[in-house]
Order: C-alpha cells, then sequence, then structure tokens
C-alpha cells in the first residue's frame, strides 16, 4: 500500500530564491532550554530533552528542508531575528555564514543567516558583520550545552557565505543522491516533480 505523507523535511521547498534566500524550518525558537526536534517519521515536533546546562538557545535554531548530511539528519541553520520563532514555522533567511562543528567526532555544521524579513538584521550579508562577542556566544553555547551529558562539542570556525553556500549545495546533491537512488528493497522513495521556476520534491510514498 502506498500512502502520501507530509513532512516538513521532504514535503516543504527549500526556497525558489537559492542561493540569495532559502527556507529554514524552526524547530527551536530563541530563548528556550527546549531541545525540540523533527520526529522524522511522523513529521511532528517531539521533545528530546531539556538542556541540562542552565544555558538558552541563543538563536531560533531548525534545518532547512531537502537537505542531508552525513550524521543522516538535514542541514541544521541557525536564523538571527529579533524576535522567538515558533515551532515548525518557514523563515526566508539570507545565509550569511556556517559554524563548522564536531559532535562527539562527528561533522555537524551550522548554517548561519538571517531572518530575510526583518529589518534589524536583513541588512547583514556576511557572518564578518556580526558582533565579535555574539560569535562568542554562539561558540560557547555550542562547546558547553552538552557538557553535562559528558558529551564533547568542538566548534572548530566560522567561515564566510561563500563556503556555506558550498556547504548547502552539497546537502541538496546529497539528499537527491539518498532519497532518489535507493536500491531495491528498500522502503522510501522520493517522487521528483518539477515546479515553476524551481524544482522541488512534493511527496514522499511510503511503501
Amino acid at each position: 500500500m502506498i500512502k502520501d505523507k507530509f513532512n516538513p523535511w521532504h514535503s516543504v521547498s527549500p526556497g525558489d530564491k537559492i542561493p540569495d534566500i532559502v527556507n529554514g524550518i524552526i524547530e527551536i525558537p530563541k530563548g528556550t532550554r527546549a531541545k525540540y526536534e523533527l520526529d522524522k517519521d511522523s513529521g511532528l515536533l517531539k521533545l528530546d530533552r531539556v538542556l541540562y546546562s542552565s544555558v538558552y538557545y541563543p538563536a531560533n535554531y531548525g534545518f532547512i528542508p531537502q537537505t542531508y548530511c552525513d550524521d543522516k539528519d538535514p542541514l541544521d541553520i541557525l536564523i538571527l531575528t529579533q524576535i522567538d520563532v515558533v515551532p515548525l514555522c518557514i523563515v526566508p533567511a539570507k545565509i550569511i555564514g556556517v559554524m563548522r562543528m564536531l559532535d562527539n567526532g562527528e561533522a555537524d555544521d551550522k548554517i548561519i543567516a538571517v531572518s530575510a524579513g526583518d529589518p534589524s538584521v536583513n541588512h547583514i550579508n556576511d557572518i564578518a558583520e556580526l558582533p565579535q562577542h555574539f560569535i562568542s556566544e554562539l561558540r560557547n553555547f555550542f562547546e558547553d550545552y552538552k557538557k553535562l551529558e559528558n558529551k564533547t562539542v568542538v566548534v572548530e570556525e566560522f567561515f564566510d557565505r561563500k563556503t556555506a553556500i558550498e556547504i548547502l549545495q552539497d546537502s541538496f546533491k546529497m539528499y537527491k543522491d539518498h532519497f532518489t537512488k535507493r536500491q531495491e528493497g528498500q522502503h522510501i522513495t522520493a517522487v521528483w516533480r518539477n515546479g515553476v521556476g524551481r524544482s522541488s520534491y512534493e511527496n514522499l510514498c511510503y511503501i
């Protein structure tokens, strides 16, 4: 039996103005200790845990749809804006850089972007324009937030918009390869459909 199923990871377009603007789907609003994440099977948000450390997410955190990375998750994105964005909101965002990170020895890059619809930040074009103290806050948060779980996170370095876009494009390719070139006997097949001015995965068929 084949069943169409909406899932934000697969059913939402990454945007039609890439690489200038990309859609980010927020899982975790700025200022919370709740670690929400997408449940890949249902497409709903689940509470993974409350952060063990007394720290709060310094920016709205989520993922870019139709991307895939080595950790078998979509590409993460931090979206800077003056408001706390509600979970599962689609936020058009302008990529300005990337934080390259190792989580327990595994690559876990975080794209850094600004909300395209927020005039307080949408004039920023590159990570070099951010205050150095904010960069230090990001580094400190991610290096500390798992320490009480006895897990090690290493923030390697922050890179510019050009590097971030290269990582984004690689994640699109990995998504396409993973979900359209599955061998016989596997259970998930992506249906590719061309849209006006863009191409996107509109549905997943679950066999």
